[in-house]
């Protein structure tokens, strides 16, 4: 049974002070109007999470300055709360955790003596980092609006958006310590049901001690756990979120992070882009077209090369057979290791270049991949084809950031397949990802959902964006439409 607030001020100040120690950023404020001597109260807040100039204006002066005796009968706290105090936000509580988590976050709490009630009154005025674009979803046109850690700016972004009633968002909170609010954000009507129920019985079943990021979360609820392509969609930009609950997705917000959680999330997703929708529609199509491509490249051209080296000579015109054997001359690594070896470098590199600053990571990308390449080339150490291979597939890599794990897993594995089964193996490779891409769901929903192969009346907006008033169907494929709407009319 949970542990009641005291009618006793004193037992409810002795609490606190065991419960906190000798922790000085917890502050007891005690309060007693001169002309009214009945009213005895005492202020918690934490130093550093309140807005000192509001708990002063709004709370410490009206209870000082109070000449009015409570009516006979009413409650204290009530007169306090409705007649005295000017806080915006005030609610009672009975129970010592509801006080505490009010306390922890920023709130004041007003214990009255003689009242088995604790009012806890928002205060809070904690430190936070300012709106801007997202470093890693940056548009060339488009709002330059980002998410920020504190969960009700990032509500307030979405509710700026999406005016309407239909917009539920239901609360909740996540680990047994940190005691994480999180929200769950959908368009009633145009949610996909199915998808909406899985989530929260996943939702209910999480047990962590701590919740620190959104990605705590989308670990344990995604489908497939072990497949390398997530089923469960990130991003830090409001207008992004508010187009996918439009088409029947729903989002999960957590306080703490910038990083908004959108499900069911499809293989499609991988390669669109919220500028998609802001550029011309020919732009558009072009760079969906290079992702795709992208995509392909990085995870193929690496090892159809190794193949035809190894197996497939035949396939290679005379020119390039020499070429190739005259560049292999006294290279010590079997053209497996040689590969490995220079991907391993590739990567490291990029992973140098990220983790650095951004005055010099650029920098130290570009020349050190120069700088390593040519030294290598020159020791005999690899060969020129495969680095320029390499190099190619390194960089078709980077289109497609969201899908860099899944790449370099595929391609490692499909790399191994080349060099002991030839062609073959790399075809057997290929139909072996699509094959684990078509089984797998994310929420009930399949994760080639939207391709014209996997759904022929929901390839409006697949891998070609069409233009708006080409679109006859409101929305994408997951929620029931009307079949004549057009999206933005």
């Amino acid at each position: 049974m949970p542990e009641k607030v005291s009618s006793v001020l004193e037992e409810n100040i002795a609490r606190i002070r065991k419960l906190f120690g000798n922790d000085r950023t917890v502050k007891l404020h005690r309060l007693q109007p001169q002309a009214v001597a009945d009213v005895r109260c005492c202020l918690v807040f934490v130093d550093g999470m309140v807005d000192s100039l509001r708990i002063n204006q709004s709370i410490t002066r009206p209870i000082s300055l109070l000449r009015e005796v409570p009516p006979r009968g009413a409650s204290v706290m009530d007169f306090l709360q409705y007649q005295v105090l000017q806080a915006n936000e005030a609610q009672t509580e009975e129970t010592v955790e509801a006080v505490l988590r009010g306390l922890l976050y920023g709130d004041t709490v007003l214990f009255v003596d003689g009242c088995g009630k604790a009012l806890i009154l928002g205060s809070k005025g904690f430190a936070k980092r300012g709106i801007a674009e997202p470093a890693g979803e940056t548009y060339l046109k488009g709002p330059r609006e980002g998410f920020v850690e504190p969960l009700l700016h990032n509500l307030a972004m979405l509710r700026r958006r999406l005016r309407t009633t239909a917009l539920k968002l239901e609360y909740f909170t996540l680990g047994t310590v940190t005691k994480t609010d999180c929200c769950l954000c959908y368009l009633e009507g145009q949610v996909d049901r199915n998808a909406l129920a899985q989530l929260r019985k996943r939702l209910s079943g999480i047990a962590i001690d701590g919740v620190f990021d959104s990605n705590y979360i989308a670990e344990l609820v995604r489908d497939a756990r072990w497949s390398p392509f997530r089923t469960t969609g990130t991003t830090e930009r409001p207008d992004v979120v508010a187009a996918k609950l439009l088409e029947g997705r729903i989002a999960l917000l957590v306080d703490g992070s910038p990083v908004a959680l959108t499900v069911p999330h499809v293989f499609l997703e991988q390669f669109q882009s919220g500028e998609d929708y802001y550029v011309d529609v020919f732009f558009a199509g072009i760079n969906r077209v290079l992702r795709v491509s992208g995509f392909v490249a990085a995870i193929s051209v690496l090892p159809l090369y190794l193949s035809l080296v190894a197996f497939h000579q035949a396939f290679m015109p005379l020119p390039l057979i020499l070429s190739v054997a005259k560049a292999r001359q006294g290279v010590p690594f079997p053209i497996l290791l040689e590969a490995l070896l220079l991907s391993l470098a590739f990567d490291i590199l990029r992973e140098a270049g990220a983790r650095t600053p951004s005055s010099v990571g650029q920098s130290l990308s570009v020349v050190g991949g120069l700088v390593i390449g040519q030294a290598a080339v020159d020791a005999r150490l690899v060969s020129v084809p495969v680095l320029i291979i390499v190099a190619v597939s390194s960089i078709c890599s980077l289109i497609t950031p969201k899908l860099k794990a899944a790449t370099l897993l595929c391609r490692t594995v499909l790399m191994f397949l080349a060099v002991w089964f030839g062609i073959y193996g790399v075809l057997l490779g290929c139909i072996g990802i699509l094959l684990l891409l078509s089984e797998q769901r994310s929420f009930g929903v399949s994760y080639f959902a939207g391709l014209p192969l996997q759904q022929c009346g929901s390839a409006e907006d697949s891998v070609i964006r069409p233009p708006y008033w080409a679109m006859k169907r409101f929305g994408r494929f997951l929620a029931d439409r009307a079949p004549n709407k057009r999206r933005g009319l």
